[in-house]
This record gives C-alpha cells, structure tokens and sequence, in this order.
C-alpha cells in the first residue's frame, strides 16, 4: 500500500506532456498573467471615470475666532456646508472619455487573444520540430549502427586478408561524421526543450501523438492582433474628440448648504440668519484660444490617420499570409508523396546493393551511399509528416482562428 501512495507523489513533469498540456501551461505563464492584470486595472480606471460623472457630494465645516468683531465678522464663529455638483453638458467630452476606454479595453482584450496565439503557433512549432529531430536522431542512430556492423565485418575480411584498410576508414569516417551530426541533433533538441521550459516555467518532457485538426473550409477572420489594432484606431478617434469638446458649451449645476452659528458679542450685528440655501446654473464657454484646442485636435487625428494605414497594411498583410500558408500547405503535402515514394526507391535500390556489396558485386562506397540514402530518406519522410502538421496550424493562424482549439 505504501508503493501505491508513493506513485502519487512522482512530479507531473516526470511523465511526457502532449501538445494540448504544453500549450495549457504556456497559456498559463507570467507573460499572460501580466496581460490579464493590466485589462484588470483598464477595467478599474473605466470604472474610476465613469464613477466621476456622478454627482458629487461634498461636506465641510470651519471654525473662526477675531479679535474686532464688525457687522461682517462675529467674534467667533462655526461655518458648516454640504454642496451638490452635476456637469450636465461638457461638449461630449464625457462619451468620448467612455468610448476611449471601452476600446482600450477591447484593445487590451484582443491583444491578450494575440499574446495566447502567439505563445500557442510558437509551442506548436516547438513541438512538431523536437519530434521531427527525433526522427532524424532515430534515422542516424539506426545509420551508425549498421555502419558499425558493416565495420566489425571487414575487421575481420581484412584480418583473413579480403579486404583492405582503405575500406575500413572510409567507414569509419562515416561513423565519426554521423556521431557528430547526431551531438548537433541532440543539440538543437535541447535547445528546443529549454525554449519550452522559458515559455511554461517548468521543467518540460515531450510525448507523441499530438496532431493539428484538418484545415480544410476554414474561412477567413480577423486576426486578434489586426483587431487590436482597429480598436487602437477607435480609442484613438475618441481621444481627438475628447479634445475636440473643449471648443463647446459646458453646463454645470451646484447647490451648496451652508450653517451658520455665530457668537456676536454685539447683538445688533446678529441678523439672525442661521442657514442658507444657494443654487447655481453655471455656463461656461471658450470662444477663442489662439487654435490651441484645434491643434491639439489636429495632432491626435494625425495620430488615427496613420494607425488606420497601419491598420489597412495589416489587414492586406494578413490576407497574403493566409495565401502563403495554404500554398505551404499544399506544398508540404506534395513533399509527402515526394518523400514516400523517394524512401521507396531508396530502400529498393539499398537492399540491391546491399546483396551485390555482400558477393563482392560492388564496392563499399556504392554500399555506403545507398546506406546513407536510405536513412535519410526515412528521416525525410518523418520530418515532411511533421512540417505538415505545422503548416496546419499556419493557416488556422493566419485564418484568425484560436490554434490552441484546433489541437488533438
């Protein structure tokens, strides 16, 4: 029972992790986390400024002592006041400020969606490249190993005197250089794995048998960091309006309360007034302000004239990825049926060889050849499947879609 409770206690991160687990815990690491906080604090400043277009209530109070008392100052004195203020008109400068914000948050939201796509194409191409290495690794290992065969039998040709020294180094020479093209291989697989391990923080392992869903009839959309963008525009367009309101009318209303309790020494200067009600309609209006307010206007405009270009290239942009991603697409699966029928003809071609080499038919560097082309070939084959999964993702990128729904 013991041993049972133990397995429980094994790290997760012991056991290989698929597409869709890698991909959760990238979507869960501190770049996203900061991204959600900074749409949480938008939220709390919308809040804050609408918040501030509500009528305010202020309350006060103050205390006075003099030592000439007159008609117009009591010896001492108590003043307290409770006032009520309401903008109602300020030029529309109160629905730009929303407008603003709401699409800063949209903004904020999009480039979130943006962030996780991202993060998500990235990991996918980690993924299916570490597997395609592996594939390449398994072709070199399975490549040396017959080498290694071929070399301890012509040690033992050349010992009885039927085979030269020559023949051995070039095999050797075979075996040195796919040894150090199997370090580079493992090479670049552990680079792959530490690039995992900064995009989920944690340690990483990588299982098989993850795949992308089939792309075929995705329509196009948006992509969120395109939509981003629009909203940036629609901010943007609100701020200049914002600061086009200053050249309106602004109506405002307060009514203040006042009480007073004054200590006279001097009676006749008591009017006997203890409160005071005052209610204020105020209007304001700048007429003229040397084209301040215009040239600000103009500046901020300038500023959406010139993301709505951007905004117009990406959307262009984005049209010819999706394009270029559904030509790569189709190409890659050309390459399958290229690379099939190539390890086909290879592995055809070897096994002859290999027949003739073994009866003395051929030499060893024909053998070596078709040897060497027939691992390539398979590891050919292996990389071109998993390219292809890549360039599925690609086009669900490209298509706008979330390619962290699209995993299997």
């Amino acid at each position: 029972m013991k041993k049972i409770y133990l397995g429980f206690l094994v790290p997760f991160y012991l056991y290989g992790q698929n597409l869709n687990q890698l991909v959760d815990s990238s979507l869960q690491n501190q770049l996203v986390a900061s991204t959600k906080q900074n749409i949480t604090s938008l939220q709390s400043q919308y809040k804050s400024v609408q918040n501030s277009y509500m009528p305010s209530l202020t309350v006060g109070a103050n205390y006075s002592n003099t030592n000439e008392e007159t008609a117009a100052v009591a010896n001492s004195s108590i003043v307290g006041y409770a006032k009520i203020n309401y903008v109602l008109y300020d030029g529309g400068k109160k629905g730009a400020r929303f407008n603003a914000f709401k699409s800063n948050i949209n903004s904020a939201n999009m480039s979130l969606e943006a962030l996780k796509n991202n993060i998500s194409i990235q990991v996918v191409n980690y993924y299916f490249n570490y597997h395609s290495l592996l594939a390449q690794k398994e072709a070199k290992h399975q490549e040396i190993t017959q080498l290694n065969a071929q070399y301890n039998r012509l040690v033992k040709f050349m010992d009885a005197g039927t085979a030269t020294s020559d023949e051995i180094d070039k095999i050797k020479s075979r075996v040195e250089n796919a040894n150090v093209t199997l370090h580079e291989i493992e090479l670049n697989l552990q680079n792959i794995l530490h690039n995992l391990e900064y995009i989920t923080a944690q340690n990483v392992t990588i299982e098989s048998g993850s795949t992308i869903k089939d792309v075929q009839g995705k329509k196009e959309n948006l992509r969120s960091d395109i939509k981003a963008l629009e909203f940036d525009m629609k901010k943007i367009l609100a701020d200049a309006r914002a600061t086009k309101s200053s050249n309106f009318p602004m109506v405002s209303l307060d009514n203040t309360l006042n009480y007073y309790d004054m200590n006279y020494d001097n009676p006749a200067f008591d009017n006997g007034v203890d409160s005071q009600n005052v209610f204020k309609l105020n209007l304001s209006w700048k007429l003229y302000d040397f084209d301040a307010t215009n040239s600000a206007y103009q500046s901020i405009y300038k500023q959406y004239k010139s993301l709505k270009s951007k905004y117009e290239y990406e959307k262009n942009k984005a049209s010819i990825d999706l394009k270029l991603a559904i030509k790569s697409y189709n190409i890659a699966k050309l390459k399958i049926d290229s690379a099939t029928s190539a390890l086909k003809a290879a592995t055809s071609t070897y096994e002859t060889i290999q027949a003739k080499y073994q009866n003395g038919l051929v030499d060893n560097v024909a053998y070596l050849e078709s040897l060497s082309e027939r691992f390539s070939a398979l590891g050919v084959l292996k990389s071109a499947k998993y390219d292809l999964e890549i360039k599925k993702a690609n086009i669900i990128y490209y298509s706008g879609k979330n390619v962290w729904e699209y995993i299997k």
